[in-house]
């Protein structure tokens, strides 16, 4: 069952591990109301769950019946739990998302990633039949593919963690996940960070210390943030390979480092391409700050609901 009252507003929610935004949005897609606050990361499942609960609340309007919620971690819509999660929300892995929003909203509940939140919002609406491999690189790696216009969702809600995929340049790093030589041991953020660092580089607390070295001509920084964009770059090139995409979107902090990262990336991408796709080129995202947020309150419209265990809402 999706949202009953397609013309209504929904609220968005868009739970990050530092904050919860969230947003009313009409039905055309316009904000109309805002609210932020910080996530309470190291209190577990339920304290998260009571502030996205209050953050809707701040938003909340006379007539609202549905709320959409983009989270981290591996997001199963179908029975609204969040199936796996690193420690960065401490026991979120296992929550009944939906579920416990709902009891505490009185609202019908449509969750799902939040990377595949704001891949949504690269498509033209529901017409838009087309193929997309969607990258957000920032404090990890993450992403979303759209096949025939229609978000992956796959097992577990796990489709498009693009970060878990081996990478050659990350042997043997150790990933958030558990295992080693993933992408993002040395493609997130904190990995080009780490990286540079280990090859003899003066240690920096985030990347944009990073980055204003290798502005300046630091080898160690240049030679961090150039390996974690070719990997990606490499990564993305041979799923657009297996994918055949239209578009290849790539969001998130870590590029917006700047021409060093980005032109890496690209030649990387691109020398990973058939024939047929030799004009294909990754391309920043087009949703702007808004895209989880605006994802988040589309999901009841086109994902399952969860409803609450009662019929009187809280107001």
């Amino acid at each position: 069952m999706t949202a009953p009252h397609p013309d209504a507003p929904v609220i968005g929610l868009d739970l990050g591990g530092t904050k919860i935004a969230a947003a009313l949005v009409g039905s055309d897609g316009t904000v109309l109301a805002r609210h932020t606050r910080p996530t309470p990361a190291t209190e577990g499942a339920e304290a998260v769950l009571d502030a996205l609960a209050a953050a809707a609340r701040a938003v909340r309007v006379h007539g609202i019946t549905a709320v959409g919620v983009a989270a981290a971690g591996v997001i199963d819509p179908a029975t609204g739990t969040v199936t796996s999660a690193t420690d960065t929300i401490r026991g979120w892995a296992g929550t009944p998302l939906a579920a416990g929003l709902a009891a505490r909203t009185g609202l019908s509940v449509a969750c799902d990633n939040d990377v595949r939140a704001a891949a949504t919002t690269e498509l033209d609406g529901p017409d838009d039949d087309t193929t997309l491999l969607y990258a957000a690189v920032g404090t990890g790696v993450g992403g979303a593919v759209a096949a025939s216009g229609r978000m992956l969702h796959g097992a577990a809600g796990i489709a498009g963690h693009l970060g878990h995929l081996p990478s050659p340049e990350a042997d043997g790093l150790p990933c958030t996940c558990g295992a080693t030589g993933h992408l993002e041991a040395v493609a997130a953020g904190p990995a080009i960070t780490a990286h540079c660092a280990r090859l003899g580089g003066r240690p920096a607390g985030r990347l944009q210390t990073v980055a204003r070295r290798a502005a300046q001509g630091d080898p160690h920084a240049v030679a961090a943030i150039t390996l974690g964009a070719r990997a990606t770059g490499r990564a993305l090139g041979g799923l657009a390979n297996a994918l055949g995409p239209h578009h290849v979107v790539v969001a998130g902090g870590v590029p917006r480092v700047g021409a060093l990262y980005w032109d890496a990336l690209c030649a990387a991408f691109a020398a990973e391409l058939m024939p047929p796709l030799r004009g294909l080129r990754p391309r920043p995202p087009r949703g702007g700050t808004d895209a989880a947020v605006l994802g988040a309150a589309a999901l009841p419209r086109t994902l399952p609901l969860h409803q609450p265990a009662t019929t009187g809402a809280p107001t």
